[in-house]
């Protein structure tokens, strides 16, 4: 079995394979400040609820963005799971070639979306990340990186109303009953809901006008937490591809383990 193991700014996201099986998903809230055996302790409870077990464990890769908790988790795969961790970064085979500047400069969750999406689809594609930011990346056909954009994420935009502005409550994302709303919380919520869905039919508009991708000549995908209520609005036709990242681990892995 394989253990893929997904590190974002608010989450980190494990998976385990069995072949081509994705039979397990669970995450935990990413903090700096956790140690090596938390991460056995969580590990250990999460996957015996599914009768798997350390033992199975035959090898781990690891995608991630945050470098502060890299030592601990690392150190949880050599000590509980007696295995030297695949790291996605410079040097690891992913298949796709990368048109930065700085090709370091991208984000590892942004490169191995962009490995399952070529290898899944195999078109033009904009992949939207719904994470703690939200990122645009646009990929060749031909297997090229051509770039992206990042903006705040939905529930970042959300935080810093109540942040910021003293009468302002928290709120829950979701999608109000109307736009014009008649109360406070319904108002947050319909600016946040119907603004990120203006944002994002905009960038994806403004991208495939620089690209010159002619309609149907490309896909739209969109994976993260919050894609689904975001998506559903859109003017375009956007794939929700949930597991992306996971499915990009597990292929980066087989491109190197070979």
């Amino acid at each position: 079995m394989l253990l893929v193991c997904d590190v974002g700014n608010t989450n980190i996201v494990f998976g385990v394979y069995e072949g081509d099986d994705l039979k397990l998903v669970f995450r935990l809230g990413t903090n700096a400040l956790r140690t090596s055996d938390e991460y056995g302790v969580f590990a250990r409870v999460s996957m015996s609820q599914a009768d798997i077990y350390f033992r199975d464990i035959d090898d781990v890769i690891i995608s991630s963005v945050v470098p502060e908790v890299m030592y601990s988790l690392d150190s949880f795969v050599v000590k509980y799971l007696n295995k030297k961790p695949y790291i996605v970064g410079p040097g690891i085979k992913t298949g796709i070639n990368i048109k930065y500047t700085n090709p370091v400069q991208v984000g590892s969750d942004r490169i191995v979306n962009a490995t399952c999406g070529y290898e899944k689809y195999k078109d033009n594609l904009i992949i939207i990340d719904f994470g703690t930011s939200t990122t645009f990346c646009a990929v060749s056909k031909n297997a090229d990186y051509l770039g992206g954009l990042i903006t705040p994420g939905v529930r970042i935009s959300a935080d810093a109303l109540f942040q910021r502005a003293s009468k302002l409550p928290r709120i829950e994302i979701k999608k109000p009953d109307v736009v014009i709303a008649k109360n406070t919380v319904s108002a947050m919520q319909s600016g946040i809901y119907y603004g990120y869905v203006g944002l994002v039919d905009r960038i994806i508009k403004e991208m495939t006008k620089e690209l010159k991708w002619k309609k149907d000549k490309y896909k739209i995908i969109a994976t993260g937490g919050l894609a689904q209520l975001i998506i559903s609005e859109s003017e375009h036709e956007i794939v929700l591809d949930k597991n992306l990242t996971l499915e990009g681990l597990k292929i980066i892995y087989d491109k190197n383990k070979q």
